[in-house]
C-alpha cells in the first residue's frame, strides 16, 4: 500500500499521533539552527509526547483490527487481518522515525553549542 493511500483512510486518532510525531522534529530542527537551554529542555516533554501518541495510534488500530475481524468473523490469523495490523503500525513507524531525526538534530545542536 502506498502512504498516500493509507494517509486517506487512515483514521483521525491514527492522523493526529502522526502529527504530534513532527512536533519534535521541528523543534529540533530550530535547536540545532540556533541552540537555547529553552528549546533543549522542550526536547523531553515533546518526546514523550510523541511516545504516547504513537502506542495510541498503535493501539486504537489494534482495536479497531480485532473488532473487524470479530464482527465480519474473519479468522484472526489471515491475510485481510495481517494486512489491517500491518497497518496500525505506521503511527509508530512515523513518530519514531520523526524521533530518531529530531534527536540526531538535538545532538548537531549539541555539538555546536559553546
Amino acid at each position: 500500500m502506498q502512504i498516500l493511500g493509507f494517509l486517506t483512510q487512515a483514521g483521525a486518532v491514527a492522523l493526529l499521533s502522526m502529527f504530534v510525531g513532527v512536533i519534535p522534529l521541528g523543534f529540533a530542527v530550530a535547536y540545532a539552527i540556533r541552540p537555547s537551554e529553552h528549546r533543549l529542555a522542550l526536547m523531553r516533554p515533546l518526546s514523550l509526547a510523541t511516545i504516547f501518541a504513537a502506542l495510541t495510534g498503535l493501539v486504537a488500530g489494534l482495536a479497531n483490527v480485532l473488532r473487524s475481524v470479530a464482527v465480519h468473523d474473519i479468522p484472526l490469523f489471515s491475510r485481510r487481518s495481517a494486512l489491517g495490523m500491518s497497518g496500525t503500525l505506521v503511527p509508530m513507524f512515523v513518530g519514531f522515525g520523526c524521533l530518531t531525526i529530531a534527536w540526531l538534530c538535538v545532538a548537531a545542536g549539541l555539538w555546536r553549542h559553546p
